[in-house]
């Protein structure tokens, strides 16, 4: 018997198959542009948007620079931090369907 197995399974989304198992997962194209766009608005430098979120002692400058450039993709709770940052619904966020609004919103009015 081969140790080579490589188990794959289907999950239906909206009536699209997708492969799960050893295969990378879909990633939201437009993230890394997004994240870029958020520390923009604000105004703030990869320091400052990780003081904003809250991270400047668990990460440093260059894992914002990451994360903008698509080298890597944040973990959830990041996203939520720059969601609430920016004064967004996360899917305005990692939803390529959706667009940043043009001017983020003031704090206190969508959540």
């Amino acid at each position: 018997m081969s140790n080579n197995i490589t188990y794959y399974f289907y999950q239906v989304f909206q009536g699209v198959k997708f492969l799960m198992g050893l295969k990378s997962r879909l990633r939201a194209e437009r993230l890394p542009i997004k994240l870029k766009e958020i520390r923009g608005k604000l105004g703030l430098s990869q320091n400052e948007m990780l003081q904003q979120i809250g991270y400047e002692e668990n990460f440093d400058r260059s894992t914002i620079s990451h994360y903008e450039s698509g080298e890597r993709e944040p973990p959830l709770p990041i996203l939520l931090a720059y969601a609430r940052a920016a004064n967004i619904y996360v899917d305005e966020l990692i939803d390529d369907n959706l667009d940043l609004p043009k001017k983020l919103p003031k704090s206190g009015k969508r959540f």
